[in-house]
């Protein structure tokens, strides 16, 4: 494993630990949801580019929001860190540069969050805390 690696590895875990802190459902679950998101919206515009979604949104019920809302630049490059690794491994290409977009929902589909992605032209991830959705 390469010294790059290992650093990635480190980051994601302290990741998890943090989103382990803040609920007791399985950390990985809203990363996940970001993968699949990514991975459900692809779209091949020739052979050997793909393209997929740029912004995406992390809806998270209050009381997860408000126990992350200290720690919103983090979080928010953390999952932006996820996701663009994982669109290298991928192959996938932004449709523009990558942010996430984390907000306060009251409610949500299964109680916890909520991905969704759209593309989105000149989005950086500073300011893409939102206190209220």
């Amino acid at each position: 494993m390469g010294a790059l690696s290992a650093l990635e590895e480190t980051l994601e875990n302290r990741f998890d630990a943090l989103w382990a802190r803040v609920r007791d459902k399985d950390p990985v679950e809203v990363v996940d949801a970001l993968r699949r998101e990514c991975d459900d919206n692809t779209v091949v515009c020739r052979e050997g580019r793909v393209m997929v979604p740029n912004a995406y949104d992390v809806e998270l019920v209050d009381d997860i929001h408000d126990r992350l809302a200290s720690h919103s630049t983090h979080v928010c490059q953390a999952l932006t860190d996820a996701l663009a690794r994982h669109a290298e491994r991928k192959g996938y290409e932004f449709a523009g540069p990558l942010a996430v977009h984390v907000a306060r929902c009251p409610e949500v589909p299964n109680g916890r969050y909520h991905v969704a992605s759209r593309v989105m032209e000149h989005v950086s991830v500073d300011g893409f805390f939102h206190a209220t959705h």
